[in-house]
């Protein structure tokens, strides 16, 4: 084996994956709402612009920390896998020493950015890092354990919901409806990933050399539990609307299409859904999810007092 290259230990920090780091943005969003809808709480001193770009290329920074030591230790796993056998750990020889002194550089990296933006900011990152840590390395190894796999690994969308949170209002935690509706949510598009790397083997003892969790699933209970977990994010997330703008509650419709969608990607050869990173390439997803945006944007900005009334009113148009 030849001696692995700068830039193949660069490689494993898949910077290409940043742009999972987007999913602060709706953290941001929800913070703005809860702004607009409270008038006991206000912006903090400093200009979000400054506090967001330390945060987010925090976040990028413990991710890839994350990813340096989910390959190095999962070198021996992916050489059963089609595709990600041909990954640096997997397929160069990769020393140990300089492994452990990349994964300490973006960890410190990460929690320095953090520690400009607030403190909130720094705890939650030290535990999007805690969580590599208990997700990847023996013996807890949260990976190879079903079900609990997809929720340790969704946890992380809900901790980047939280950086865009603190972000914004460093000084209040968010309403806990939201925070287990993004939770939920990542671990549909988790328990889909799973779903289609399981169909794609079509094998389950080759499935479960990959992948220990594999030996315990079926496409039957990992199709299940994505809806299952679909269903626990709408109603989080309805809660949330209700009590904090009651408008997005006419988006719900579109959020069910949403995941739907996303579901059927799945059943495509060599899905997408098992690399999100690469779900630029589905143009329908990203036509739709475009519009529903654009559909969430004018829900916040258009009141429609009706929809109140309509809480308001008991069975049968009566009041109460």
């Amino acid at each position: 084996m030849i001696m692995a290259s700068l830039s193949v230990y660069l490689k494993i920090a898949r910077f290409d994956h940043w742009i999972k780091q987007l999913f602060i943005i709706p953290g941001m969003a929800f913070a703005f709402i809860l702004l607009k809808n409270d008038s006991t709480l206000s912006l903090t001193t400093g200009g979000i612009v400054s506090r967001f770009f330390p945060g987010f290329i925090s976040a990028c920074f413990a991710a890839s920390a994350n990813y340096v030591i989910n390959e190095w230790l999962d070198a021996g796993f992916d050489k059963y896998h089609p595709t990600k056998k041909a990954r640096p750990a997997a397929a160069a020889s990769l020393k140990q020493f300089f492994i452990i002194v990349e994964y300490l550089v973006f960890i410190a990296a990460a929690l320095v950015m953090a520690w400009f933006v607030s403190k909130p900011v720094f705890y939650t990152v030290l535990l999007l890092l805690f969580m590599g840590i208990v997700y990847n390395v023996p013996p807890v190894r949260l990976k190879e354990i079903p079900f609990i796999d997809v929720l340790s690994e969704s946890i992380n969308n809900a901790l980047r919901l939280l950086i865009g949170w603190f972000i914004i209002i460093p000084n209040f935690l968010p309403p806990s409806s939201i925070v287990f509706g993004y939770w939920m949510g990542g671990a549909f598009l988790m328990a889909a990933k799973r779903y289609a790397e399981y169909r794609m083997f079509g094998d389950k003892g080759q499935a479960g050399l990959y992948r220990k969790s594999f030996n315990y699933y079926s496409e039957k209970s990992l199709l299940l539990s994505a809806f299952f977990y679909a269903m626990l994010s709408v109603f989080f997330c309805g809660i949330f609307m209700i009590k904090y703008r009651i408008e997005l509650l006419l988006a719900i419709p579109f959020l069910c299409g949403l995941f739907c969608i996303y579901l059927n990607i799945c059943y495509k050869p060599d899905s997408s859904a098992q690399r999100p990173e690469k779900l630029f390439r589905e143009k329908g997803l990203l036509l739709y999810v475009l519009f529903f945006i654009i559909l969430l944007a004018a829900l916040m900005l258009v009141n429609m007092p009706f929809l109140n009334r309509l809480l308001e009113t008991s069975f049968l148009g009566f009041g109460k």
